[in-house]
């Protein structure tokens, strides 16, 4: 395909002005490259560019017909969304759906040179609300009609993004010559039996002209090849690859891949059209036999049982065109650096990018993959159900060769929100979506890639005798904690599978100082109320902190404590849920990532920065995992290996008094199987505190504390500090608990490699730091820089003993 990316302008329809617009890419990013608007992230200004999704958009560029061919289609690969397609001032198609791509014979309009190329979007509000008068009003989560147009939902905002409904071509378009026949779908089946790998494609054919045509499939070294009358418009062709090294998720083997080529030629061997590929042999199912408990919810690949590790992806900025494979490869090393296995793509953004999964397919990432419905009844008339049907199969032939693609998702919540969120009545039988969850799309699946598993929904329990949300059966969500309840209520949970479970905190420092200029900073603030979208989300901070730690007495305690606080409840959550095992075998945190600078439930902010969050996560999900829990009345230290090979060693338990003596102590033998998890019983003299206002556990990285922080009678926190190039020594004079060094405080740029360390007195620990300048030695080794937990329970600001 000839890219047409050059030359662009846009405008509103009503104004001859126009500024240079760049494709792919949004009205939004256009005009804030040209100056025209405020940073729509910045402060509040997102309200003030709410026009933007009401208007009327022209696109347009000139270009000159390429050399002859039989057939000249103007490919558009991404239009957002509601879109009139014009060539030299005739139309030849329009579009209404932003997850589909779009062809279009142009061959008999165009001209020699100067030919006009013109895309006029129409606004996405006005036909999201006609369609809405038309079918009838449907429920949904938010004050939006999201679910009218098949559109990124979360442009229309979300408990965590801004409403900035955009348009504009959001991905490639270009002019495809040709002649003879071109290869319009290619669906390849890739399976493995034993050691053999076998790849069949489905192939189907466009055609400009009837003639006899040769389809050759390469792969490994072997050809294989098929004939095609010249009356035909489908073809199959397979192949067989001997010794067949197969793709494994990370933790578990080589992803390996493998280069595939089809070539559509003519007989006497010009070659008409290719495509390429890259494919693993790898098998892929889930295991949902009932049991004593309920039933199981096991993903299994190559017939081996995943500890699923998991977080939910949204799109990584709310204009996804900024993304690129570099920013994906970036996030993708944090989730893997936390010890992330498993990516759900969250079913009200995007089907997500080739570059995506092809770094998810080389990093051996699991990916499950949510169909685009979420938080609301979806109606199945038209004219939405004839594009949903196209987008599902445009869809999964399109990610298919993936074989990092493991599951397919019918939606986010909607079935669970058709049972509990008081939609049946406001509906009164009009349809809600049941029809797309339950009968297109697994039909869809099911003929077109059999290979991999779908499930109707998240949550969704497995029958529709059952409540869609019931723990004992399937996929479970998690949301009492956080918008009800206190964090130490995940332990009332047993579920067989978490696929949604968070806890809020602010962004980074830097992050947050860059987006919001509210001068002084508060919880309530301008600025920061406006980056904190959920309902009450501020207030909700404030009641997680109740009963665990002291009430922040300024801002820097508040943008620390909460920080730390999300922190503490998901390793909590975590921890909790991998010790359960072989009853729970996965969660999904919400969520790696933000879409813009936001207080939210991310690990990593918008800005990709690492929150105290992250560095939970890599702890809680860790290959090796000890971690002390409750049994009844005792304490038990579980032991889990989702490593490869078995666990065996020596674990010495000890309590200790906060000022570091050593109280009781034990020694126990972990043998653990891969896969496996074992709960290791403590004595009494070990487990019993003397005094639990001031007395801990360790096993490891494992600590255990008797109370809460409150209740704790925490020494002031002093410390020695040492700082000598990009280490920051801190040697402790006192128990310094949760010990944090933010240094993007400071410069922006900065980051650092631990954080949330515990350390008794007399013992050290060194952070590394990564920063553009060099960090002024008293305020990197001072507060608000440097922090612990305990200092939160002292007004005065702790002593620091640099030397």
């Amino acid at each position: 395909m000839r890219l047409l990316h050059d030359g662009w302008t846009v405008r509103p329809s009503t104004d001859d002005e126009a500024v240079p617009a760049e494709i792919p890419g949004c009205v939004h990013t256009d005009l804030l490259r040209a100056g025209r608007i405020p940073d729509p992230f910045h402060d509040d200004n997102e309200t003030r560019l709410h026009w933007i999704g009401h208007t009327e958009w022209v696109y347009e560029t000139t270009f000159d017909a390429p050399e002859e061919a039989d057939r000249v289609d103007l490919v558009a690969l991404g239009l957002d969304t509601v879109a009139t397609v014009s060539v030299n001032g005739t139309e030849v198609g329009s579009t209404a759906n932003q997850h589909r791509s779009y062809r279009f014979d142009v061959k008999k309009l165009l001209r020699r040179k100067g030919n006009t190329l013109t895309v006029h979007f129409g606004s996405a509000y006005a036909y999201a609300e006609a369609v809405r008068a038309a079918v009838g009003e449907r429920p949904n989560a938010y004050d939006e009609p999201f679910q009218y147009i098949r559109k990124m939902a979360c442009n229309f905002g979300w408990d965590w993004g801004p409403t900035v409904v955009t348009a504009g071509i959001w991905r490639p378009i270009g002019l495809h010559a040709w002649s003879v026949a071109r290869l319009a779908e290619v669906r390849p089946l890739v399976t493995v039996d034993g050691d053999t790998g076998y790849v069949e494609v489905f192939v189907t054919l466009d055609r400009a002209a009837p003639a006899d045509l040769v389809l050759t499939l390469q792969i490994s070294g072997g050809t294989a090849t098929t004939r095609i009358g010249a009356d035909e418009d489908s073809a199959t062709v397979a192949i067989d690859v001997a010794d067949a090294r197969r793709w494994w998720p990370r933790g578990y083997g080589d992803a390996h891949r493998y280069d595939v080529t089809l070539t559509l030629s003519t007989v006497d061997g010009a070659t008409l059209d290719t495509w390429h590929h890259k494919v693993g042999f790898r098998s892929v199912d889930l295991d949902t036999t009932p049991d004593a408990d309920g039933s199981r919810f096991v993903l299994r690949v190559n017939d081996t049982p995943i500890a699923v590790r998991g977080v939910n992806w949204i799109p990584d900025d709310a204009f996804p065109t900024r993304v690129d494979r570099e920013r994906y490869r970036t996030r993708f090393t944090q989730a893997t650096d936390a010890g992330v296995n498993f990516l759900r793509v969250w079913g009200g953004g995007r089907y997500e990018s080739a570059e995506f999964y092809d770094l998810a397919d080389e990093l051996g990432l699991l990916v499950g993959q949510d169909f685009l419905f979420a938080c609301a009844a979806y109606p199945e008339e038209e004219p939405l159900a004839a594009e949903i049907a196209a987008e599902a199969h445009e869809q999964v032939v399109r990610l298919m060769p993936h074989p990092s693609l493991v599951m397919w998702v019918g939606n986010n919540e909607n079935i669970w929100g058709f049972h509990d969120w008081d939609w049946q009545q406001p509906l009164d039988g009009r349809s809600w979506g049941g029809g797309y969850y339950f009968d297109l799309l697994p039909r869809t699946v099911a003929r077109l890639d059999p290979t991999r598993p779908y499930w109707p929904g998240s949550p969704y329990s497995g029958t529709p005798d059952l409540h869609p949300n019931d723990p004992a059966h399937g996929t479970t969500h998690i949301w009492d904690v956080w918008n009800t309840h206190d964090y130490t209520r995940y332990r009332e949970w047993r579920p067989r599978f978490v696929a949604e479970f968070g806890f809020q905190a602010p962004p980074a420092w830097a992050t947050l100082r860059a987006a919001v200029s509210d001068d002084p900073l508060t919880p309530d603030s301008p600025g920061i109320a406006h980056h904190q979208k959920a309902r009450e989300g501020n207030d909700k901070l404030l009641r997680g902190l109740a009963g665990h730690l002291p009430a922040p007495a300024d801002f820097d305690d508040w943008h620390w404590a909460t920080q730390l606080n999300q922190a503490r409840a998901i390793r909590f959550g975590i921890e909790h849920f991998r010790a359960l095992r072989p009853l729970c075998t996965g969660t999904i945190l919400w969520q790696l990532n933000d879409c813009w600078p936001v207080t939210s439930w991310s690990a990593v902010d918008g800005d990709g920065r690492r929150k105290p969050l992250w560095y939970a996560l890599r702890r809680a999900y860790a290959d090796r995992l000890l971690t002390f829990q409750p049994d009844g009345e005792d304490l038990v230290l579980v032991a889990v290996n989702d490593g490869p090979a078995p666990w065996r060693e020596s674990v010495e338990v000890v309590r200790h008094s906060f000022a570091g003596d050593a109280l009781a102590g034990v020694t126990l033998d972990v043998d653990v199987p891969p896969g496996g998890a074992a709960r290791l019983t403590l004595p009494a003299r070990v487990a019993t505190p003397g005094d639990p206002a001031a007395e801990l556990m360790t096993a490891g990285d494992a600590t255990w504390f008797f109370a809460e922080d409150v209740d704790l009678r925490y020494p002031e926190p002093a410390w020695e500090a040492t700082v000598e190039g990009d280490t920051v020594r801190i040697t402790a004079h006192t128990l310094l608990r949760d010990l944090a060094l933010f240094p993007d405080r400071l410069d922006p740029t900065a980051s650092v490699d631990d954080l949330l360390v515990t350390l008794l007195p007399g013992r050290s620990h060194t952070f590394r730091v990564r920063a553009g300048g060099t960090p002024d030695p008293a305020a990197l080794t001072s507060r608000p820089v440097l922090r612990c937990a305990n200092d939160l329970a002292h007004l005065v600001a702790p002593s620091v003993n640099p030397l």
